[in-house]
């Protein structure tokens, strides 16, 4: 692209023979790169058994410097030898894997050093040349966990997480399910830990566990630490399922009997809904923190969450984002066990494709939210609060649907490495989770009026992610599946019904809401739960929402978080990234702001906002006079209320 904006630059004579000069240039360089790329052909992996086992240590006890320290011994025969580290990984949906983070990469053999040399073409391929003799090579190096306030932090001195994928390389050519491991860790004195694999043996700190295949490896990650608790959430039951909770601190893990209860709604909530499971246990892997928070991956036998310290202690006041247990859970039906064709490789490092995500992730986040509220973790208030909030935001705050079509932004995880964008609303960003709810709100109120009430979406969960109980083998799925299995329902047109919220522009993301008998409005007054999005200092969530009136969200210390593209405060001026020094003349606090909005609603003067950005000072003046604006829902009268059906317990 760089050349061809040169060459438009130049007159046409002198693009005419610059063009021929790059031409046999770009020949050339071609010719090189293939040359290059020949030399580094890495082979595709095949469904053969590697040979042997390979034996994989980690040291995982220099807390104070969060250093993971790994070693592997690998059963090899002479010759060119590719090792990978994972690339793709399952849950991230993106080439993620923190290859950046490898430091120290030794391999020797009988004792001496052989050389490596990673591949020019990819960063996550490393070549190695097995002398004549050797039987089995031995790898070290050093996987770093992110350190400061903004890094992804892995270990601290209280607590870690140990997912496998980011302290492994495994050999090129094979099926990850073909490949042996037999995993172990050492782990600081005194520390406990969970996890879906299976213990073999353990002195101290020193942990041996069975032998097992790499994909499940790599789905099976450790989280340990200084204080642990676990809690049975199925007692009695064969098939065991726990909460493997570890703390900043001891008072972190105290639990009351009705708390524990609703975790325990939970699991009986949702086999309920499944009429399945495919696991022989499942743990849910929790960290309570200020640093090792704010995390969720799902794995076929466990789930990574991560929340705030006070998760228990502060029960009252932390309604939001209390669905994440619920949502990682439903993954082991709706990601791990079935799971979208193009997102099923055979190993770590071949592309996945994302195009099914409003399946895999939007339906999880559908479920997330209902069996919440079924398992009494959220009241329904806090229900359809937490879903009004989610309504408000294609009601009101997507304009970026008049570009993009839902299935397109499958594509963010890749394209936008879920990195922080400066004004969401038009970018988007992965909207096929909450969006993708929306929608499937949308056709469990269909499936209820067309059938009267007879079926409903669990119907659809029933049958399509209940199926072969007790499996563990992934079953793959692809739109035309979803589309049978919804006619196995109930006969409609849900092709033609799915692609006019997931291809085409500006679909209806907010009709499943008057469809299931609400509708929302706004108010002066924010609810309960949006609250609670403000009342803690600390807490990582602590950002003011002024989207539907002024359109900023903002920080407690006045940085602007996002501005509504198309907002009075963007067509005033203002973007994102700066920070909001002062309202009307007074120092900026969120309880300024606010009086100065409701102020305005009765005045013909601009808010007047003091703006800092890189540096600079700028008064800038909003013509802003609608009041304060926050989301609710209310019944419409008349028409069946399918949202108290979709959340009331089954029995």
């Amino acid at each position: 692209m760089f050349l061809a904006q040169q060459r438009s630059c130049l007159p046409y004579p002198v693009r005419f023979a610059t063009a021929l000069l790059l031409g046999f240039c770009a020949l050339a360089f071609a010719g090189s790169a293939w040359a290059d790329a020949a030399d580094a052909h890495i082979p595709q992996p095949a469904d053969t058994p590697y040979p042997g086992t390979i034996a994989i240590h980690v040291d995982a006890t220099d807390t104070s410097q969060g250093i993971f320290r790994v070693h592997e011994t690998i059963p090899v025969t002479a010759g060119k030898l590719i090792l990978l580290y994972p690339k793709w990984i399952p849950g991230d949906h993106s080439p993620s894997g923190p290859i950046d983070m490898l430091a120290g990469l030794k391999i020797t053999a009988n004792g001496k050093t052989l050389p490596w040399k990673r591949y020019k073409y990819d960063v996550y391929a490393f070549r190695v040349d097995v002398p004549q003799g050797v039987s089995d090579i031995d790898v070290a190096f050093q996987f770093l966990s992110g350190r400061g306030s903004h890094a992804f932090i892995q270990m601290t001195n209280k607590m870690l997480s140990l997912e496998w994928n980011t302290v492994s390389l495994y050999p090129a050519g094979h099926y990850s399910r073909d490949i042996t491991f037999a995993p172990s860790v050492t782990l600081p004195t005194g520390w406990q830990f969970g996890t879906a694999l299976e213990k073999q043996s353990q002195s101290g700190g020193n942990v041996t566990f069975k032998p097992t295949t790499f994909n499940t490896l790599v789905d099976s990650p450790i989280y340990a630490g200084k204080y642990f608790k676990r809690v049975d959430l199925d007692p009695g039951a064969k098939v065991p399922v726990h909460l493997d909770i570890v703390a900043d601190a001891p008072k972190d893990l105290e639990i009351t009997p009705e708390q524990l209860q609703v975790h325990r709604n939970l699991v009986t909530q949702a086999y309920r809904l499944f009429d399945s499971h495919h696991y022989d246990h499942y743990d849910f892997l929790f960290s309570l923190s200020d640093q090792l928070s704010g995390n969720g991956l799902e794995h076929h036998q466990s789930s990574e969450d991560g929340m705030g310290p006070d998760y228990f202690t502060n029960w009252a006041n932390n309604a939001p984002n209390r669905d994440l247990l619920a949502h990682e859970y439903t993954h082991s039906w709706n990601g791990k066990f079935r799971r979208p064709a193009d997102l099923w490789t055979p190993n770590f490092n071949v592309p996945m494709g994302d195009s099914l995500l409003w399946v895999y992730e939007g339906q999880t986040q559908y479920w997330g939210f209902v069996l919440t509220a079924r398992a009494g973790m959220w009241t329904p208030e806090q229900f359809r609060d937490a879903l009004a909030m989610v309504a408000a935001n294609y009601d009101r705050n997507r304009p970026g649907f008049q570009w993009r079509t839902l299935e397109d932004t499958t594509n963010d995880p890749t394209a936008a490495h879920r990195a922080m964008l400066p004004y969401r609303s038009w970018q988007m960003s992965e909207e096929y989770y909450s969006g993708g709810q929306m929608m499937w709100l949308a056709v469990d109120a269909k499936i209820r009026s067309l059938t009267h009430d007879r079926k409903s979406l669990d119907t659809f969960a029933k049958d399509f992610f209940g199926i072969d109980n007790g499996s563990f083998v992934t079953r793959t799925y692809t739109f035309d599946d979803i589309v049978s299995a919804l006619n196995g329902v109930v006969k409609y047109d849900w092709a033609g019904f799915l692609h006019r919220y997931v291809d085409e522009l500006n679909p209806p993301l907010t009709s499943g809401l008057e469809a299931s008998g609400w509708k929302l409005v706004y108010t002066d007054q924010e609810s309960p739960y949006e609250k609670e999005y403000e009342e803690e200092d600390e807490s990582p969530r602590h950002i003011f929402n002024f989207t539907y009136s002024i359109g900023l969200t903002l920080t407690k210390d006045g940085g602007i978080n996002d501005v509504r593209w198309n907002g009075p405060a963007f067509k005033a001026g203002i973007g994102s990234g700066g920070t909001l020094v002062a309202v009307d003349g007074q120092a900026y606090k969120a309880s300024v702001l606010k009086h100065a909005i409701t102020a305005a609603k009765d005045s013909k003067a601009p808010i007047e906002l003091l703006i800092k950005y890189l540096g600079d000072y700028r008064r800038v003046a909003v013509d802003y006079h609608g009041g304060l604006q926050y989301p609710h829902l209310v019944r419409v009268k008349g028409t069946p209320d399918y949202l108290d059906q979709i959340i009331a317990a089954k029995k």
